[in-house]
Protein backbone atom coordinates (compact mmCIF):
# COMPACT_ATOMS: atom_id res chain seq x y z
CA UNK A 1 0.00 0.00 0.00
CA UNK A 2 1.37 3.12 -0.85
CA UNK A 3 2.32 5.82 1.64
CA UNK A 4 -0.80 8.69 1.96
CA UNK A 5 0.13 11.85 1.58
CA UNK A 6 -0.46 13.78 4.99
CA UNK A 7 -1.27 17.23 5.99
CA UNK A 8 0.58 19.88 7.17
CA UNK A 9 -0.91 20.32 10.39
CA UNK A 10 -2.58 18.73 12.83
CA UNK A 11 -4.66 18.88 15.78
CA UNK A 12 -3.06 17.99 19.46
CA UNK A 13 -3.71 18.69 22.88
CA UNK A 14 -0.68 19.56 24.53
CA UNK A 15 0.31 20.66 28.04
CA UNK A 16 1.94 23.93 27.88
CA UNK A 17 2.43 25.05 31.46
CA UNK A 18 2.41 22.32 34.46
CA UNK A 19 -0.68 22.73 36.45
CA UNK A 20 -2.52 24.21 34.00
CA UNK A 21 -5.33 22.90 31.63
CA UNK A 22 -4.37 21.27 27.98
CA UNK A 23 -4.26 24.14 25.20
CA UNK A 24 -6.12 22.39 21.49
CA UNK A 25 -4.14 23.68 19.06
CA UNK A 26 -2.71 22.74 15.69
CA UNK A 27 1.25 21.80 15.34
CA UNK A 28 3.03 20.35 12.94
CA UNK A 29 1.92 16.83 11.92
CA UNK A 30 5.60 14.82 11.83
CA UNK A 31 7.00 14.43 8.41
CA UNK A 32 7.76 10.81 7.15
CA UNK A 33 11.35 12.22 6.02
CA UNK A 34 12.69 13.05 9.76
CA UNK A 35 11.57 10.26 10.97
CA UNK A 36 13.47 7.63 12.94
CA UNK A 37 14.80 4.80 11.25
CA UNK A 38 12.60 2.03 13.72
CA UNK A 39 9.53 4.83 13.65
CA UNK A 40 5.84 4.62 12.53
CA UNK A 41 3.69 7.62 12.04
CA UNK A 42 0.33 6.13 12.95
CA UNK A 43 -2.96 8.15 12.24
CA UNK A 44 -4.52 8.09 15.66
CA UNK A 45 -8.21 6.67 15.73
CA UNK A 46 -8.42 6.23 19.76
CA UNK A 47 -6.38 7.62 22.53
CA UNK A 48 -7.12 7.17 26.72
CA UNK A 49 -6.58 8.81 29.48
CA UNK A 50 -4.24 7.21 32.10
CA UNK A 51 -3.26 8.36 35.35
CA UNK A 52 0.00 9.37 33.99
CA UNK A 53 -0.91 12.06 32.52
CA UNK A 54 -2.58 13.73 35.23
CA UNK A 55 1.61 13.41 37.00
CA UNK A 56 2.72 14.57 33.61
CA UNK A 57 0.72 17.89 34.08
CA UNK A 58 1.91 18.26 37.37
CA UNK A 59 5.23 17.84 36.35
CA UNK A 60 6.25 14.55 38.26
CA UNK A 61 8.27 13.60 35.22
CA UNK A 62 9.51 17.14 34.24
CA UNK A 63 8.96 16.54 30.70
CA UNK A 64 10.19 19.11 28.65
CA UNK A 65 7.36 21.45 27.84
CA UNK A 66 5.45 21.22 25.46
CA UNK A 67 4.25 17.99 24.85
CA UNK A 68 1.18 16.09 23.70
CA UNK A 69 -0.47 13.99 26.00
CA UNK A 70 -1.62 10.22 26.48
CA UNK A 71 0.45 7.46 25.95
CA UNK A 72 -2.42 5.04 25.23
CA UNK A 73 -3.05 5.17 21.29
CA UNK A 74 -4.17 3.33 19.05
CA UNK A 75 -4.89 3.55 15.07
CA UNK A 76 -3.16 2.48 11.53
CA UNK A 77 0.12 2.75 10.05
CA UNK A 78 0.75 5.35 7.75
CA UNK A 79 4.44 6.00 7.91
CA UNK A 80 7.50 4.14 8.45
CA UNK A 81 11.31 4.67 8.99
CA UNK A 82 13.51 3.25 6.85
CA UNK A 83 14.39 -0.11 9.19
CA UNK A 84 11.10 -1.10 9.91
CA UNK A 85 10.44 -4.93 8.77
CA UNK A 86 7.40 -5.62 11.12
CA UNK A 87 4.42 -3.61 10.03
CA UNK A 88 3.14 -2.25 6.53
CA UNK A 89 1.19 0.48 5.50
CA UNK A 90 -2.04 0.25 6.36
CA UNK A 91 -1.43 -1.77 9.95
CA UNK A 92 -3.50 -1.38 12.98
CA UNK A 93 -1.29 -0.95 15.57
CA UNK A 94 -1.68 -0.62 19.47
CA UNK A 95 1.18 1.97 19.67
CA UNK A 96 4.34 1.18 22.29
CA UNK A 97 4.91 3.56 24.65
CA UNK A 98 9.11 3.25 24.86
CA UNK A 99 11.26 4.48 22.25
CA UNK A 100 14.83 3.88 20.91
CA UNK A 101 16.19 1.64 23.76
CA UNK A 102 20.14 1.81 23.50
CA UNK A 103 20.14 -2.18 23.06
CA UNK A 104 24.10 -2.28 24.52
CA UNK A 105 23.45 -1.55 28.08
CA UNK A 106 23.21 -4.68 30.34
CA UNK A 107 19.53 -4.07 30.29
CA UNK A 108 18.90 -4.42 26.79
CA UNK A 109 21.44 -7.40 26.48
CA UNK A 110 19.70 -9.17 29.70
CA UNK A 111 16.68 -11.05 29.81
CA UNK A 112 13.61 -10.28 27.78
CA UNK A 113 11.85 -8.97 31.13
CA UNK A 114 14.42 -6.32 31.74
CA UNK A 115 14.28 -4.58 28.24
CA UNK A 116 11.99 -2.05 29.13
CA UNK A 117 14.15 -0.44 32.27
CA UNK A 118 16.87 0.55 29.53
CA UNK A 119 18.10 3.95 31.39
CA UNK A 120 19.17 4.68 27.82
CA UNK A 121 16.50 5.44 25.42
CA UNK A 122 14.35 8.72 23.99
CA UNK A 123 11.69 8.02 26.23
CA UNK A 124 7.88 7.48 26.71
CA UNK A 125 5.10 8.49 24.45
CA UNK A 126 3.39 11.30 26.63
CA UNK A 127 5.88 11.14 29.30
CA UNK A 128 9.31 12.77 27.06
CA UNK A 129 7.74 12.19 23.59
CA UNK A 130 4.89 13.77 22.05
CA UNK A 131 2.11 11.07 22.53
CA UNK A 132 -1.37 10.17 21.23
CA UNK A 133 -3.67 13.20 21.87
CA UNK A 134 -3.19 14.63 18.80
CA UNK A 135 -3.96 13.22 15.11
CA UNK A 136 -1.03 11.38 13.87
CA UNK A 137 1.74 9.97 16.66
CA UNK A 138 5.16 8.52 16.20
CA UNK A 139 5.97 5.53 18.02
CA UNK A 140 8.73 3.25 17.86
CA UNK A 141 7.82 0.10 15.61
CA UNK A 142 10.06 -2.61 17.96
CA UNK A 143 8.26 -1.61 21.01
CA UNK A 144 4.37 -1.81 19.29
CA UNK A 145 2.38 -4.82 18.56
CA UNK A 146 0.15 -5.06 15.67
CA UNK A 147 -3.71 -6.24 16.48
CA UNK A 148 -5.21 -9.29 15.95
CA UNK A 149 -8.62 -9.44 14.55
CA UNK A 150 -11.60 -8.83 17.17
CA UNK A 151 -9.41 -6.28 19.30
CA UNK A 152 -10.94 -2.65 17.92
CA UNK A 153 -8.96 0.34 18.26
CA UNK A 154 -11.20 1.00 21.39
CA UNK A 155 -10.49 -1.61 22.97
CA UNK A 156 -6.42 -1.51 21.79
CA UNK A 157 -5.51 2.01 23.78
CA UNK A 158 -6.45 1.69 27.13
CA UNK A 159 -4.32 -1.59 26.74
CA UNK A 160 -1.66 0.26 25.47
CA UNK A 161 -0.51 1.48 29.11
CA UNK A 162 -3.09 -0.02 31.28
CA UNK A 163 -3.22 -3.45 30.16
CA UNK A 164 0.46 -3.75 29.25
CA UNK A 165 0.60 -2.89 33.06
CA UNK A 166 -1.59 -4.84 34.48
CA UNK A 167 -0.80 -8.06 32.61
CA UNK A 168 2.51 -8.04 33.77
CA UNK A 169 1.97 -7.78 37.03
CA UNK A 170 -1.06 -10.57 37.01
CA UNK A 171 1.71 -12.69 35.39
CA UNK A 172 5.11 -11.13 37.53
CA UNK A 173 2.47 -13.12 40.68
CA UNK A 174 4.11 -16.12 39.33
CA UNK A 175 0.63 -18.57 40.23
CA UNK A 176 -0.90 -21.04 39.12
CA UNK A 177 -4.36 -22.17 37.67
CA UNK A 178 -6.59 -22.44 41.14
CA UNK A 179 -4.70 -20.27 43.35
CA UNK A 180 -5.89 -17.05 44.54
CA UNK A 181 -4.51 -13.55 43.50
CA UNK A 182 -5.50 -10.34 45.40
CA UNK A 183 -5.92 -7.23 43.42
CA UNK A 184 -5.69 -4.04 45.68
CA UNK A 185 -7.75 -0.92 43.48
CA UNK A 186 -9.73 -3.81 41.53
CA UNK A 187 -12.52 -1.17 40.60
CA UNK A 188 -10.35 0.91 38.62
CA UNK A 189 -8.57 1.10 35.05
CA UNK A 190 -6.41 -1.70 35.85
CA UNK A 191 -7.85 -3.19 38.11
CA UNK A 192 -11.24 -4.60 36.64
CA UNK A 193 -8.53 -5.31 33.48
CA UNK A 194 -6.49 -7.43 36.28
CA UNK A 195 -9.43 -9.63 37.20
CA UNK A 196 -10.37 -10.49 34.17
CA UNK A 197 -6.88 -11.53 32.90
CA UNK A 198 -6.32 -13.15 36.15
CA UNK A 199 -9.51 -15.58 35.39
CA UNK A 200 -8.65 -15.90 32.09
CA UNK A 201 -5.49 -17.51 33.12
CA UNK A 202 -7.10 -19.81 35.37
CA UNK A 203 -7.13 -17.88 38.87
CA UNK A 204 -9.08 -16.68 41.54
CA UNK A 205 -9.40 -13.61 42.33
CA UNK A 206 -10.42 -11.49 45.69
CA UNK A 207 -10.98 -7.75 44.95
CA UNK A 208 -10.57 -4.91 47.17
CA UNK A 209 -11.54 -1.52 47.09
CA UNK A 210 -12.17 1.34 48.86
CA UNK A 211 -15.38 2.67 46.49
CA UNK A 212 -18.81 1.98 46.05
CA UNK A 213 -18.01 2.76 42.08
CA UNK A 214 -14.88 0.23 42.53
CA UNK A 215 -16.68 -2.55 44.07
CA UNK A 216 -19.51 -2.07 41.86
CA UNK A 217 -17.47 -3.00 38.65
CA UNK A 218 -15.48 -5.61 40.66
CA UNK A 219 -18.76 -7.31 41.44
CA UNK A 220 -19.26 -6.41 37.41
CA UNK A 221 -16.32 -8.10 36.12
CA UNK A 222 -16.45 -10.66 38.63
CA UNK A 223 -14.22 -10.96 41.32
CA UNK A 224 -14.66 -14.14 43.20
CA UNK A 225 -14.50 -12.37 46.57
CA UNK A 226 -15.08 -8.11 46.38
CA UNK A 227 -13.90 -6.78 50.03
CA UNK A 228 -14.43 -2.92 50.88
CA UNK A 229 -11.03 -2.24 52.60
CA UNK A 230 -13.08 0.78 54.06
CA UNK A 231 -13.89 -2.03 57.21
CA UNK A 232 -10.31 -1.99 58.19
CA UNK A 233 -7.64 -4.05 57.86
CA UNK A 234 -7.91 -6.35 61.01
CA UNK A 235 -11.72 -6.87 59.47
CA UNK A 236 -10.89 -7.10 55.95
CA UNK A 237 -7.98 -9.55 56.59
CA UNK A 238 -10.47 -11.67 58.46
CA UNK A 239 -12.37 -11.46 55.75
CA UNK A 240 -9.72 -12.61 53.03
CA UNK A 241 -8.90 -15.68 55.24
CA UNK A 242 -12.60 -16.72 55.64
CA UNK A 243 -13.27 -16.57 51.64
CA UNK A 244 -9.69 -18.46 51.15
CA UNK A 245 -10.22 -21.16 53.58
CA UNK A 246 -7.55 -20.20 56.30
CA UNK A 247 -4.85 -19.37 53.17
CA UNK A 248 -4.88 -16.04 52.31
CA UNK A 249 -4.29 -14.50 48.90
CA UNK A 250 -1.37 -16.70 47.24
CA UNK A 251 -0.23 -13.49 45.63
CA UNK A 252 -1.55 -9.50 45.65
CA UNK A 253 -1.28 -7.08 43.02
CA UNK A 254 -1.34 -3.39 44.13
CA UNK A 255 -2.79 -0.84 41.73
CA UNK A 256 -3.87 1.35 44.70
CA UNK A 257 -1.74 4.98 45.63
CA UNK A 258 -3.53 5.17 48.48
CA UNK A 259 -0.82 5.40 51.61
CA UNK A 260 -2.20 2.49 53.13
CA UNK A 261 -2.44 0.21 50.15
CA UNK A 262 0.67 -1.35 49.93
CA UNK A 263 0.51 -2.18 53.62
CA UNK A 264 -3.19 -4.02 52.79
CA UNK A 265 -1.64 -5.54 50.01
CA UNK A 266 1.17 -7.29 52.03
CA UNK A 267 -1.74 -8.11 54.96
CA UNK A 268 -3.85 -10.27 52.69
CA UNK A 269 -1.05 -12.17 51.32
CA UNK A 270 -0.38 -15.35 52.36
CA UNK A 271 3.53 -15.94 54.62
CA UNK A 272 6.04 -16.05 51.55
CA UNK A 273 3.72 -15.10 49.22
CA UNK A 274 4.44 -11.99 46.85
CA UNK A 275 3.08 -8.60 46.56
CA UNK A 276 3.32 -7.21 43.22
CA UNK A 277 3.28 -2.92 43.65
CA UNK A 278 2.46 -1.37 40.25
CA UNK A 279 0.36 1.81 41.81
CA UNK A 280 3.33 4.69 41.96
CA UNK A 281 3.08 6.73 45.19
CA UNK A 282 5.95 8.97 46.13
CA UNK A 283 6.58 6.51 49.01
CA UNK A 284 5.48 2.66 49.82
CA UNK A 285 5.08 1.80 53.05
CA UNK A 286 5.17 -1.51 54.45
CA UNK A 287 5.13 -2.48 57.86
CA UNK A 288 8.27 -4.24 58.77
CA UNK A 289 6.75 -7.17 60.39
CA UNK A 290 5.22 -8.37 56.78
CA UNK A 291 8.61 -8.12 55.34
CA UNK A 292 10.88 -10.05 58.20
CA UNK A 293 8.11 -11.77 60.46
CA UNK A 294 5.80 -12.75 57.42
CA UNK A 295 8.43 -13.40 54.61
CA UNK A 296 6.33 -11.45 52.19
CA UNK A 297 8.20 -10.34 48.76
CA UNK A 298 7.44 -7.23 47.50
CA UNK A 299 8.50 -7.15 43.76
CA UNK A 300 7.97 -3.90 41.66
CA UNK A 301 6.54 -4.39 38.38
CA UNK A 302 6.57 -1.77 35.12
CA UNK A 303 5.22 -3.01 31.70
CA UNK A 304 5.00 -5.81 29.45
CA UNK A 305 7.45 -6.71 27.33
CA UNK A 306 6.54 -6.84 23.29
CA UNK A 307 6.28 -10.18 23.56
CA UNK A 308 4.22 -9.92 26.92
CA UNK A 309 2.06 -7.25 25.06
CA UNK A 310 1.39 -9.84 21.81
CA UNK A 311 0.61 -12.24 24.63
CA UNK A 312 -2.27 -10.31 26.25
CA UNK A 313 -3.89 -9.48 22.79
CA UNK A 314 -4.35 -12.54 22.06
CA UNK A 315 -5.38 -13.51 25.64
CA UNK A 316 -7.86 -10.51 25.00
CA UNK A 317 -9.37 -11.68 21.66
CA UNK A 318 -9.79 -15.42 22.97
CA UNK A 319 -11.58 -14.67 25.97
CA UNK A 320 -13.73 -11.40 25.14
CA UNK A 321 -11.94 -9.11 27.76
CA UNK A 322 -13.30 -5.85 27.56
CA UNK A 323 -12.78 -2.42 28.88
CA UNK A 324 -15.45 -0.25 30.98
CA UNK A 325 -15.16 2.91 28.64
CA UNK A 326 -16.29 6.18 29.14
CA UNK A 327 -16.34 7.86 25.31
CA UNK A 328 -15.87 11.21 24.67
CA UNK A 329 -15.71 12.62 20.87
CA UNK A 330 -12.83 14.61 19.71
CA UNK A 331 -9.88 16.67 21.25
CA UNK A 332 -12.74 19.56 22.13
CA UNK A 333 -14.33 17.03 24.57
CA UNK A 334 -10.94 16.58 26.57
CA UNK A 335 -11.66 18.95 29.38
CA UNK A 336 -14.75 17.20 29.61
CA UNK A 337 -12.90 13.90 30.25
CA UNK A 338 -10.32 15.51 32.16
CA UNK A 339 -13.43 17.10 34.75
CA UNK A 340 -14.68 13.25 34.94
CA UNK A 341 -11.89 11.57 35.51
CA UNK A 342 -10.79 13.88 38.73
CA UNK A 343 -14.51 13.49 39.87
CA UNK A 344 -13.55 10.11 41.43
CA UNK A 345 -16.50 9.11 39.98
CA UNK A 346 -15.71 7.33 36.98
CA UNK A 347 -15.83 3.53 36.01
CA UNK A 348 -12.80 2.49 33.95
CA UNK A 349 -10.94 4.37 31.67
CA UNK A 350 -11.86 7.67 29.59
CA UNK A 351 -11.40 7.50 25.89
CA UNK A 352 -11.15 10.40 22.87
CA UNK A 353 -12.40 9.84 19.69
CA UNK A 354 -9.61 10.45 17.51
CA UNK A 355 -11.20 9.34 14.18
CA UNK A 356 -14.88 8.51 13.95
CA UNK A 357 -14.71 7.19 10.29
CA UNK A 358 -12.06 4.78 11.34
CA UNK A 359 -13.81 3.25 14.63
CA UNK A 360 -17.41 3.07 12.85
CA UNK A 361 -15.54 1.31 9.56
CA UNK A 362 -14.32 -1.41 12.63
CA UNK A 363 -18.12 -1.31 14.26
CA UNK A 364 -19.28 -1.76 10.47
CA UNK A 365 -16.74 -4.96 9.88
CA UNK A 366 -17.99 -6.93 13.32
CA UNK A 367 -21.91 -6.18 13.09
Amino acid sequence: MATPSLPSTMLAAQVIEFNKPYRIHSIPTPSPASLHPSDLIVKIAVASLCHTDSMVAQGAFHSRLPITGSHEGAGTVVGIGSAVTNFAIGDRVMCGLKTHRCIQCRTCRGPEEYRNYCPNNDGDLGIRRDGAFAQYAVCDARESNRLPDGVAFELAAPLACAGRTIFRGVKQARLEKGQWLGLVGSGGGLGHLGIQFAKALGLKVVGLDARDEGLALSYEYDADVVVDVRKGKEAVVKEVMRATEGVGCHATVNVSEAASAAEMACAVTMMHGRMIQIAQPEQVSVPMEELIFRDIRVEGSLLCTVQQGQEMLEVVARHGITVKTNLFYGLEQLPDLVRWAQSGRMQGKGLIIMDEEAVEKEHEGTS
